[in-house]
């Protein structure tokens, strides 16, 4: 590549002679992003494709210069640009040299590197680019295994990471221009909040997709966002010529979430060897589309023999390519309270024994606590089915209170010396500020 086109590149993507859109704010990954960056330390935001990673980073650049920042002390380099070929350390050291040359940074400045993960040796020069010149290096990647055993001997102890995901509940509302900032909000706007938490269900919470109005054109993105997943942040980096099974794979699980999955059963339906279905069900957890939780158990081993219960990123992809959305209500609420309790680093797993509670969620040594999500309670036969699982998990672990989340219902009653209490699922969303 020569250094017109690289330059011309660039140009695109940095603020050296225009402003770029910015998006709305999300504040609680801004203030993340910054703190962290003032450690010095190399930054790795990592998520789903398309859940707003290169837009967090523009939002931090575009502070970054309101604080007083020169705009050539940034350098964004986007990997995903088309016109970037064979991309390796060289080609790297070449654009950091050529924008060194142009535009004479003052020794502390940043070098964002969006997409990274389609770079060979991609950490040597973010090492060198934090040992050597001592600056700010931020970068994104798609996929978990970012920073795998091969890169962490590269960059072990030098770098910290942030997770990213699509919008929460309280961040779609805001997008759709709906501000909740106290219990009266709560109160006055609980129509329009149930409103909206039907089509938080049907289309998820990508940015970009949560701020197109067509409904076509949504459901267009988002098949574009879950063939992109399959091909660019799996097919492509593994190497996979079977695309036709990985696909048939990802719907699966897609169409089965908050069920229990087993990889021995999916192979035989999917007429898959054993080894390719847990390799494929590998890069699809990895590329961030679906995640396993293991079963609660005090015993290691059996976290790992027990079937998984699977779960998706984000509702609007998985509703976009799998089957039936209106009967699935329960699943879908299931899910979004998984992704909401996984977006808090808590470490989740489902309990079962004679009946089944949907989450055991730990956090910290020996702070837990039991979770039924039940869209429709109002049934005798499926208020005390879930009021079994919950309390048997209260009894194993000894908890003297369980929650249960619904599609209305707010409650407290006693059962078996347990306090139970029941919340609508909008409220319970709408409890942390992120």
């Amino acid at each position: 590549m020569d250094k017109s086109l690289i330059l011309g590149i660039l140009n695109d993507w940095n603020y050296w002679k225009k402003d770029l859109p910015a998006g709305i704010a999300r504040h609680f990954f801004s203030e993340k992003i910054s703190q962290k960056a003032k450690t010095m330390e190399i930054i790795v935001i990592k998520g789903i494709r398309r859940c707003g990673k290169s837009t967090l980073l523009s939002q931090y650049c575009q502070n970054l210069i309101d604080g007083g920042v020169n705009k050539e002390d940034i350098l964004i380099v986007n990997f995903e640009d088309p016109r970037f070929i064979g991309l390796d350390l060289d080609a790297l050291n070449k654009i950091y040299e050529i924008y060194l040359t142009e535009f004479n940074p003052s020794k502390k400045h940043y070098v964002i590197l969006d997409e990274v993960q389609v770079v060979a040796a991609w950490e040597k020069f973010a090492r060198f680019l934090h040992e050597n010149k001592k600056i700010n290096v931020l970068v994104t990647g798609s996929n978990s295994k970012l920073l795998s055993s091969d890169y962490a001997t590269v960059i072990t102890g030098r770098h910290l990471d942030i997770q990213a995901y699509p919008l929460s509940f309280r961040e779609f509302l805001i997008f759709n221009k709906i501000d909740i900032s106290d219990e009266l909000d709560k109160i006055s706007k609980r129509h329009v909040i149930q409103r909206n938490l039907k089509e938080f269900m049907k289309w998820g919470g990508f940015p970009k997709v949560t701020l197109t109005v067509r409904e076509d054109d949504k459901v267009d993105l988002l098949k574009n966002y879950f063939r992109d997943i399959l091909i660019k942040d799996i097919a492509a980096r593994y190497k996979i010529k079977e695309l036709q099974k990985l696909e048939e794979l990802a719907k699966y699980y897609l169409t089965n979430i908050s069920t229990l999955s087993s990889v021995n059963k999916i192979s035989k339906i999917l007429d898959i060897s054993l080894g390719t279905a847990e390799r494929f069900s590998g890069y699809l957890s990895d590329s961030y589309m679906i995640s396993f939780i293991p079963k609660f158990s005090w015993k290691k081993k059996e976290q790992i023999i027990n079937p998984k219960k699977v779960y998706c990123a984000d509702i609007g992809l998985r509703n976009s390519v799998s089957f039936l959305f209106k009967e699935d209500y329960g699943r879908i609420a299931e899910n979004i309270v998984y992704n909401h309790l996984y977006s808090k680093e808590n470490e989740i797993f489902y309990w079962k024994g004679k009946q089944e509670c949907d989450f055991i969620v730990k956090n910290g040594l020996k702070k837990y606590r039991a979770i039924q999500a039940c869209w429709n309670i109002s049934k005798p036969e499926t208020k005390e089915r879930e009021l079994k699982g919950l309390a048997e998990a209260c009894k194993e672990l000894k908890l003297k209170e369980g929650l249960i989340i619904t599609e209305d219902l707010e409650n407290e009653e006693t059962v078996e010396g347990i306090k139970i209490k029941y919340i609508p699922l909008w409220k319970w969303l709408l409890e942390n500020k992120t």
